[in-house]
């Protein structure tokens, strides 16, 4: 059976009071809609049709082709929205999962069950139910005797009866999907607000004699939507926890998950150690056996195995093997780190490599440079790579030694095994196995004070 997905993403959500729409607000480091899309994604889906609306040109450059787009120019309810689809979906045999861009702990399996589910019991409509703690302001589930769906009562509107029911309406549905569009033509908007509701094609397909079914999740935590700040600090709350506990179960020591944050698409591996403060973002790969933090930020970067990073940021960069980084390292984009490589304290690398056994182990920035193997840049050497217009390259081969307060003033190398004096500024290349001093020749004027005085 052919299935698709709408989400619905159109709106600006003036409850955030924002001026990044709603869909795009993140969660655990990645837009509500993406973690909606994402898990989409994992099921076996013909076509995902975004609705689309404020924040267009922001939603499509988030989302790119990962999905087809429907414009909804004016946002005149949930029933409205799904209508847009109709040109890519109408008429199409198969079942259609209906889902809100705001909803960013909504899982796969979850929404696989509820597919399943409308599947196995050959229903026109299933609507994904739960039971809070709370069901107030929540749309009850009324079942008849053969536990099929009878109506959905809002709660203004329930007897005191209803509103002793539990299972609450969760605003997620699969539909046949021609049935869907079919009664879509028949929602009307005679209601307080204008809108064109999307339960209201429950209401007709029950009138048809249609039947309409309900999956209850165990998992209400899942279902919840953002619509302000305090709800967004809720689902960002939930999520890390979900993720923490999900590293943890899969090998890895999280000292104080309470206070550590790590992205939905990160990768770690077995035996890895993380300290508190720790923040690892996007698509980050750990390797086996590191110690992680305290207080390091890594993002979008590749941590071998046995590497240890603390007090220290890591961005957009490449670290191999029992490399050693911190405390108060900062590793800039486009570096890669070679294997058992120190990158000490108050060390700044930015666009350069430096291979397997070099040290710089405090004080030192190395830009835009190429660092050999077992290399020794020492305290306060610096590649001094910009001239005010243009950055240049520094390369220092395999073996040299740079003494401590060195600037090298690229464009330079210095060659293998070359060793340079503390103090001196490079201009020119150092040949290999060289020793070179660029540095005045110190003079001491013997009594200068007492004849001055």
């Amino acid at each position: 059976m052919n299935r698709y997905a709408v989400v619905l993403a159109a709106g600006q959500g003036t409850r955030m009071k924002s001026k990044l729409y709603k869909v795009l607000h993140p969660v655990c480091g990645k837009p509500m809609v993406e973690h909606v899309v994402d898990n989409l994604s994992k099921l076996n889906l013909d076509k995902i049709v975004t609705i689309i609306g404020h924040g267009a040109e922001k939603v499509e450059e988030q989302l790119q082709d990962r999905v087809k787009y429907a414009m909804q120019e004016e946002q005149l309810g949930t029933g409205h929205a799904v209508m847009q689809a109709a040109d890519q979906l109408s008429g199409k045999e198969g079942v259609t999962i209906v889902v809100c861009g705001d909803t960013p702990l909504i899982t796969a399996e979850t929404m696989e069950a509820l597919l399943s589910h409308h599947e196995n019991e050959s229903a026109k409509a299933s609507i994904l139910t739960a039971e809070p703690e709370d069901p107030t302001g929540y749309g009850r589930i009324v079942r008849n005797s053969e536990g099929l769906v009878e109506r959905i009562v809002e709660h203004k509107d329930a007897t005191e009866q209803e509103r002793k029911i539990k299972e609450i309406n969760t605003g997620i549905f699969c539909f046949d999907n021609k049935e869907l569009f079919e009664a879509l033509k028949h929602v009307n908007n005679d209601n307080v607000q204008g809108e064109y509701y999307l339960p209201d094609v429950i209401e007709i397909l029950q009138k048809r004699g249609e039947k309409v079914a309900a999956f209850k999740t165990p998992h209400f935590n899942e279902t919840i939507g953002v619509n302000d700040r305090v709800a967004l600090a809720r689902a960002e709350r939930l999520l890390k926890q979900r993720i923490n506990e999900q590293h943890m179960r899969n090998g890895v020591t999280i000292i104080d998950p309470e206070n550590t944050y790590i992205s939905a698409d990160a990768q770690i591996g077995h035996d890895t150690v993380i300290y508190p403060g720790t923040t690892i973002l996007g698509e980050t790969k750990i390797g086996e056996d590191c110690i992680i933090g305290p207080q390091t930020e890594i993002k979008d970067s590749s941590i071998g195995n046995e590497a240890t990073i603390k007090q220290s940021v890591v961005h957009d960069s490449e670290v191999g093997n029992a490399v050693k980084i911190g405390p108060f390292a900062h590793v800039r984009p486009q570096s890669i780190i070679g294997e058992e490589v120190k990158v000490g304290n108050f060390v700044e690398i930015k666009k350069s490599k430096m291979e397997k056994g070099s040290k710089a182990s405090h004080l030192s920035y190395i830009g835009d440079a190429e660092i050999g193997k077992e290399v020794n840049l020492g305290c306060g050497s610096i590649t001094v790579n910009y001239d005010g217009k243009n950055k240049h390259l520094t390369k220092v081969e395999d073996g040299a030694f740079i003494g401590c307060n060195v600037n090298l003033v690229a464009p330079v190398t210095v060659g293998k095994d070359a060793f340079v004096a503390a103090g001196s500024t490079i201009t020119e290349d150092v040949p290999s196995e060289s020793l070179s001093i660029a540095r005045s020749r110190q003079t001491n004027k013997e009594d200068y004070l007492k004849k001055n005085k």
